[in-house]
């Protein structure tokens, strides 16, 4: 699903994104609700900035990619840790890119997010490149999504991929 946001922007630069576990469902501008295999599943555009909700038979999870005032927690490259029953991956990056690039770039994920079942694109007015989209899917009995945050003025695009599902039995 592909809209246009109804807002300006509110996350001006990449570096503004913090990354938060646990909080409770923020104002969105646009929200996809599914159903993946059992797993309720929220995606909520706030902006320049997504919060995921996660409700399943063993818990609940919230995960919200955003500028949030007074956060001390910065967006990390990575986070492993437990929540609750289940196993929590998250994973971000930073692309500069070309002006050139950028555009490209832009184009193909809201080409990929507006047409899948499982996707919500959110675009802002006054740059068609300034964007936020979110992809989710189950895969082996864990949900996973990934989203795209785009800063077309900086030719910067935060990307991020979040895991989470049943801790997988150790190996020896």
């Amino acid at each position: 699903m592909l809209t246009t946001l109804k807002t300006s922007y509110t996350d001006t630069r990449a570096a503004d994104l913090a990354w938060a576990l646990g909080r409770e469902p923020l104002p969105a501008l646009a929200v996809l609700d599914l159903e993946l295999s059992g797993a309720k599943l929220q995606l909520r555009l706030l902006g320049a900035s997504h919060q995921v909700l996660l409700e399943e038979e063993g818990g609940h999870c919230s995960e919200t990619v955003a500028c949030m005032p007074g956060s001390s927690t910065p967006l990390p490259l990575g986070v492993s840790k437990r929540v609750g029953e289940w196993e929590y991956e998250f994973a971000a990056r930073v692309e500069t890119l070309t002006h050139g690039s950028f555009a490209g770039r832009a184009q193909e994920l809201l080409a990929l997010v507006a047409d899948h079942p499982n996707g919500l694109a959110g675009t802002f007015p006054g740059s068609p490149h300034a964007f936020t989209a979110m992809l989710a899917q189950r895969h082996e009995g864990q949900v996973r999504w990934r989203t795209w945050h785009a800063y077309p003025q900086e030719g910067q695009l935060v990307v991020t991929r979040t895991r989470i599902g049943a801790r997988m039995p150790a190996t020896l």
